[in-house]
């Protein structure tokens, strides 16, 4: 049976993150809201009809059978053992699990960039909030979870460039979707993203040349990064790195 994704049509956003595993093994897997009556079946089963427990209280959420599992960081501790995409060490897919939560912590402070005051404004109404946001997210936030995360991939004992163990698992994937959605939303910003966190770098391209994700990468499933998702490019908001 395929895997079930519930999430928005028409982004990439926090589903994107479940879609690059998925994409990544080779799973049989539905995106349920690109399908014809699919995002009406998404917001019923948001609206309850579904019994308690298994009600999520907002996309993503996957259904592999009878299970319903929400959020990014659950849904990938989740599948990665199903996906050969976590450590078989169970120290090792802690940490990883670990590692995906602080992305999920990044990936928060990406989305106030453009909407610091309140998500249910416009970015046009939150303007001169989101220039002072986005000032301090480069110049303090960035290095400092893209700075700890090139010093986890550094300091991984096996050498082979990943965050965790000696195999790719869903925090690599991740990790490159916040590379690519970062190098989207700030270009001048990243301009120095190569040199200044080279182990990200490496990580990136190494995803990146993996022939499923390449393969998806060139495909009509992969969404383009656009203004309705959670990277927003806005040149008012880029800057040069300092």
């Amino acid at each position: 049976m395929a895997y079930e994704l519930y999430y928005w049509d028409g982004l990439q956003g926090r589903g994107e993150f479940v879609r690059l595993a998925l994409e990544d093994a080779g799973a049989d897997y539905l995106d349920v809201a690109r399908t014809t009556d699919g995002s009406e079946k998404m917001m019923n089963y948001l609206k309850g009809n579904q019994a308690y427990p298994d009600l999520p209280f907002a996309p993503p959420f996957l259904k592999d059978g009878e299970i319903v599992v929400s959020h990014v960081a659950n849904i990938l501790h989740y599948l990665g053992p199903k996906l050969g995409l976590a450590p078989d060490d169970e120290r090792l897919r802690v940490f990883a699990q670990g590692l995906q939560l602080t992305i999920t912590d990044f990936v928060a402070e990406v989305h106030d960039t453009h909407h610091p005051i309140s998500t249910g404004d416009y970015y046009e109404d939150q303007k001169p909030e989101a220039k002072a946001r986005t000032k301090a997210f480069l110049a303090q936030r960035v290095p400092k979870f893209l700075g700890y995360f090139d010093g986890v991939i550094g300091s991984n004992p096996t050498g082979e460039g990943w965050a965790v163990g000696g195999a790719i698992t869903y925090v690599d994937l991740s990790l490159f979707q916040i590379a690519e959605g970062l190098t989207y939303a700030f270009p001048r910003a990243m301009a120095s993203l190569d040199s200044r966190y080279p182990n990200v770098a490496r990580l990136r391209e190494a995803v990146g040349k993996r022939p499923r994700i390449a393969a998806y990468l060139k495909s009509e499933r992969r969404i383009a990064f656009n203004e309705s998702g959670i990277f927003r490019h806005y040149p008012e908001l880029d800057e040069d790195p300092a």
